[in-house]
């Protein structure tokens, strides 16, 4: 299994004030899944992307990642699985604004102490995988918002990884944009393997995964899988 959690529970706050995001809970991702993550604010879904991908940890339970315990990893050991294995896309696109797209793309690249040539070689694959190509050396003012996000897409993907992690990712575009970046993501799960695991709030953006887990309160409510849109592509 990709990644497990074993009655995973978030508490924030001590004694009265205690607030628990989590509670007990058990979900498996499996190795080229698309899973949306469903719930109204406040529900868990966000905090439970947050501990799949190594950016908080659980007060109690245990998340495992390719059958490895992360509970003892230290944050090194979190960076490094991060790294390794993650790549991440967020609703805001965090892209340098006196940068070109290709140059945004060779950041994580450049990191990892990549040589220039190789570097650029693969953010151009990156950017081409996204649709982007011809568009490289545009910066962020001269794309529109849907190109902005493929330009992040493309970032968490240079690294080649395991997992494509997304928390809102349509949540700064309009409709026609959304569809946009949700055909991307579900071009990159179909046609190149990519598990893909997305927070979202919309209904229609969540037809794109094959399987939804509904959260509330704290708990998994809902899991069920479906047809995903653009299956016959």
């Amino acid at each position: 299994m990709l990644m497990s959690m074993r009655q995973v529970s978030k508490l924030y706050g001590e004694g009265e004030s205690e607030i628990a995001a989590l509670r007990e809970i058990d979900l498996d991702i499996d190795t080229g899944e698309f899973v949306a993550l469903m719930g109204p604010s406040g529900s868990g879904k966000s905090t439970c992307l947050n501990i799949l991908g190594c950016l908080d940890v659980p007060t109690r339970g245990e998340y495992l990642f390719l059958d490895v315990p992360t509970s003892h990893f230290d944050n090194d050991q979190r960076a490094r699985l991060r790294r390794g294995f993650l790549g991440f896309v967020f609703q805001g696109f965090n892209l340098l604004p006196r940068t070109s797209a290709v140059e945004n793309v060779e950041l994580p690249l450049m990191y990892r102490g990549v040589r220039r040539r190789l570097r650029r070689e693969r953010a151009m694959a990156a950017l081409a995988q996204v649709g982007l190509a011809g568009r490289e050396h545009h910066s962020p003012a001269q794309l529109s918002g849907g190109q902005q996000q493929r330009v992040a897409i493309a970032r968490a993907l240079v690294t080649d990884p395991a997992v494509l992690l997304a928390d809102e990712p349509t949540g700064n575009v309009d409709t026609a944009r959304s569809r946009e970046i949700m055909e991307v993501l579900a071009s990159l799960n179909r046609d190149h393997g990519i598990t893909i695991v997305m927070v979202t709030h919309e209904a229609d953006m969540a037809l794109y995964a094959a399987r939804v887990v509904r959260f509330l309160d704290g708990r998994i409510v809902g899991d069920a899988r479906q047809t995903p849109l653009g299956a016959a592509a």
